[in-house]
């Protein structure tokens, strides 16, 4: 079977006092959720799942139009952060040299919500849960970049806190499972259906 792993796209900015931020996606997410709905509608798509943050949510609904397929929600493929009274965009984090991006580059792990070990069982058995029920077929998980890295590191057999790389945003991660368990990455951060 093949495994579609797809980051969200671009969210807005969003800082709560209370409770999670859980932001929408921006104009530019959703032009970009739109392009990946028309580049892989034709593929053959058995099932979408999906994070249950808007972020992700939104991303799968346009390929979910297209496909005419339902959006199924698995809690266990939310990001590390999902409690988070505040998001905002890396590339802001990056571009001020803000504090917070410094500690992304050193590793350091912060969730209200999860251990690392927690966060990395909870991703690799529910991803693995998901392939169990799709043999011979191809399925696409719309979610965040922590969980793409942490089930992607789990196949290389790697151990990283934040990720090994930066997926972009409605990046497709592609996946074979075979039913004896292997597993071969086949692509990282496509983005061909974000070309003008």
């Amino acid at each position: 079977m093949e495994l579609i792993l797809v980051r969200h796209g671009l969210p807005l900015r969003r800082e709560v006092v209370e409770g999670p931020a859980d932001p929408d996606l921006s104009p530019e997410g959703n032009d970009q959720s739109r392009r990946l709905a028309s580049y892989l509608k034709g593929e053959g798509i058995a099932a979408i799942y999906s994070s249950p943050m808007k972020r992700a949510v939104q991303t799968a609904q346009p390929l979910a139009q297209a496909t005419g397929l339902p959006i199924s929600i698995v809690d266990n493929v939310a990001e590390y952060d999902r409690l988070s009274n505040e998001y905002i965009p890396i590339e802001e984090l990056r571009k001020a040299n803000d504090d917070r991006w410094q500690k992304l580059l050193a590793g350091d792990w912060e969730s209200d919500s999860d251990t690392l070990d927690s966060f990395r069982h909870r991703v690799v058995s529910s991803i693995e849960e998901l392939i169990g029920r799709h043999a011979s077929q191809r399925i696409v998980v719309s979610c965040h970049g922590g969980v793409i890295n942490q089930y992607l590191a789990h196949i290389l057999g790697i151990t990283t806190e934040r990720g090994f790389f930066y997926p972009q945003y409605t990046s497709i991660h592609r996946v074979v499972a075979a039913r004896n368990g292997l597993r071969s990455i086949l692509a990282l951060n496509e983005t061909a259906h974000l070309r003008e």
